[in-house]
Order: C-alpha cells, then structure tokens, then sequence
C-alpha cells in the first residue's frame, strides 16, 4: 500500500534521504510520531494543526521515514515514540513477545489495495502456477497469502516476482507478469487494459490492511496519560475531518506531502481508505474479553510471517495488543 510508495516516487527529492537522518532522542515533553508518506497518516496533521494534541496536553512532533527498517529501529533506540504502520509490520522487529504494543487504529484498505490478472485468471484458485509480482515481507505479501490460504494455496504454488508494489503494477501493465498485488493508480490501469481485470481488492477483507500507532511497551507503562493524549487527539481529529473534508484536505495534503501534496490527490486517494474514528477503534479492538476484528489481523500476520520464517520470537495477539486506550 503505502509502504514505499513516497519512497519510490520521492528517491530523488531529498525525502527518503531525510529519512536516513534520525532524529535526536525525544524530550519527555514532545512526542516523535514517525510515517511514511500514506494518505492514512492525514489526521495526525489535523491533530497538530487544528491544536488537538496542545488541547490534550502534549506536544507531538510529526517525522517523516520512509522505510520501516529505518522507523522500528529508531524506535527501539528511543530517537522516537511512536510509528505509524501497518499492523502485520510491527511484529516483524520484534524481539521480545510484548516488546510493542498497539494503541488506537488509524485507517483501512477499502478498495485501495488488491490484485490485478489476466482475463482468464477468474479466482485467486486459478493464480496456482501463474507469474504473480510481489512485493517480498511487505503488506502486499501478507495480504497475498491470507487471500491464498482462504483458497487453500501456499505462496510456494505461485510464480512470484519480487517487485516493490508500483513495478509489479507496471510489469502488469505491460503484460510481462500474469498477476500483481498492487494499489491505486495501478489497479485502475491495470482493468483498463484490454487483457487484464480486478481479480480482488481490500473492500472485501475489511481490517486486514489496516495501519496502526505501535508504541514500546516501556513507553506505555512510563508516559499511559501520553498515550492516551495521542489516542483521543486522533479521534478527535477523525471526527474533524469527517465534518470538515475540504479544509481537512488542504491541511493533511500539505502536511502529508511528497506525492500527495496536491490536495487533489490527496482527495482522489483517499476513496481508497477509511478512517478509524472512536467507535470505529472500539470495534475493532473490542476488549480482551471479547476482542475484535484486530486480534484476527494479528494472528493472521503471526501465521503468515512464522510460515515464512521471518519472525524473530514467539508471540500472541495479547501480547502486542493493549486494549484500554481506545476502551479505558
């Protein structure tokens, strides 16, 4: 989704080598909230500029980083608080079960990311034996493998092609791949070709790709009134947005920046994602005695990534989820 995209288109623009300078460790009295460049983050300068987060009581400082190979590192080394990130990515820097903990949900894939395929691909079934252009350990392969698991393939029964999510699009495009997990402009051009269609996307597997503020657990248990400030100035954020959409977009487009800048853009992305608002996070995080849609996502990522080999401990839903901030 929006995990390289500013990264990929933004090479050259001086953002991913910003990235790369990390920031001094944090003052007690400002938070560092790191992102890549994705539609999703938007509130967060909603929150900022709109004076939610000074309201709450903190001061809350926005970064830029592109990869999250740079973000969870830093994280760890205590150059910044919190990420914002894809819920299947956390769990990947790990090392330690409830070393992380996720606090409020920010948004959701709903149509933005999916599957491109030739014609005579008709299900996921039929992608057995077929080229397919993937991005390696990013959301896209999560999202690939729990759409093949529900159709009783491995990831080992396809043809992938390792390609960051806006080649594969493009390899699709000029009919060099059978099949590409990708996003938005490529899913439209790749159905507007005269030999491919939208085999899938997100808006049927709602809460699956979904972006989340991960914190450290030592964090948490040291800065709680903190995190809850964070929480309820995204939510109140939410709400904002919602009731002022045109402002909203002028503000998250210039805060946003790289490839949304235009806040036309920015407008047109964001059809492709929605927003987790209060009662949208209680939903979906439930409680732990009757947890939501979140856990789900989690233990799908713990399967995905542990059939791949690519986590470091062993861990449960519950140790990485923290319930009362968005309950409490």
């Amino acid at each position: 989704m929006r995990k390289y995209l500013g990264l990929f288109l933004g090479l050259f623009g001086g953002v991913a080598v910003g990235a790369l300078a990390l920031p001094k460790p944090s003052a007690a009295e400002t938070i560092k909230i790191a992102h890549s460049t994705w539609v999703g983050y938007g509130p967060l300068y909603v929150a900022r500029d709109k004076g939610f987060f000074k309201n709450h009581g903190i001061d809350v400082e926005l970064i830029v980083m592109e990869d999250p190979k740079d973000r969870f590192p830093a994280m760890l080394a205590n150059k910044i608080d919190m990420i914002a990130s894809t819920v299947d990515t956390g769990i990947l820097y790990l090392k330690k079960p409830d070393q992380f903990k996720y606090v409020v949900a920010i948004d959701d894939s709903n149509g933005g990311d999916g599957i491109v395929a030739m014609k005579d691909v008709k299900s996921v079934a039929d992608l057995k034996g077929k080229s397919v252009a993937v991005s390696e350990g990013s959301v896209s392969e999560f999202y690939l493998n729990v759409l093949l698991g529900k159709a009783g393939l491995k990831e080992s029964d396809l043809k992938p092609v390792n390609m960051a999510a806006p080649e594969a699009g493009a390899a699709f495009v000029a009919k060099k791949v059978d099949a590409a997990v990708t996003w938005e402009p490529w899913l439209s051009r790749g159905k507007q070709t005269d030999f491919g269609h939208l085999l899938t996307d997100s808006s049927s597997t709602p809460g699956l790709i979904t972006d989340i503020i991960t914190t450290t657990s030592d964090y948490v248990d040291k800065h709680p009134k903190e995190t809850k400030a964070v929480v309820d100035a995204w939510n109140e954020a939410v709400a904002y947005v919602r009731a002022h959409p045109d402002e909203s977009n002028e503000i998250m487009a210039k805060g946003v920046g790289g490839w949304l800048k235009d806040p036309k853009v920015f407008g047109e992305t964001l059809t492709g994602i929605k927003f987790y608002g209060a009662d949208d996070n209680k939903a979906f995080f439930g409680t732990k005695e009757k947890p939501g849609q979140l856990k789900n996502t989690v233990q799908e990522a713990i399967d995905v990534w542990s059939s791949h080999g690519k986590l470091q401990v062993k861990l449960t839903p519950d140790d990485i989820i923290d319930y009362k901030f968005v309950n409490g």
